[in-house]
């Protein structure tokens, strides 16, 4: 199907839209700003304890409200522990994870 580029304009202008180097263009600041609510970032740390044992913690924060949440600690993390940490966090999101490997 070909559609000519007036045609284009016309569905563009009816709809309320600017053409391209007319139209308002959001900065990615705004974008995260606006975002922000369902915008998370993850993160593993590494730690030792006071006993020598090498840890590994997944962490995530919330931008919206920067609260961290952590997901779950262990010494051995696979994807599928990573995979779990994440599936608790989506089915219950005010809880901590309760995913904890070893």
């Amino acid at each position: 199907m070909n559609v000519g580029a007036s045609t284009v304009w016309e569905i563009l202008k009816e709809a309320g839209i600017d053409p391209a180097p007319e139209r308002n263009s959001r900065t990615w600041a705004t974008f995260l700003r606006n975002q922000a609510d369902a915008l998370l970032a993850c993160d593993f740390l590494e730690t030792v304890t006071l006993s020598g044992i090498r840890t590994y913690v997944l962490v995530v924060i919330e931008h919206g409200s920067r609260r961290i949440r952590v997901l779950g600690a262990t010494t051995h993390p696979t994807a599928s522990w990573i995979a779990q940490a994440a599936k608790n966090l989506v089915m219950d999101p005010e809880a901590s994870a309760t995913a904890h490997g070893s």
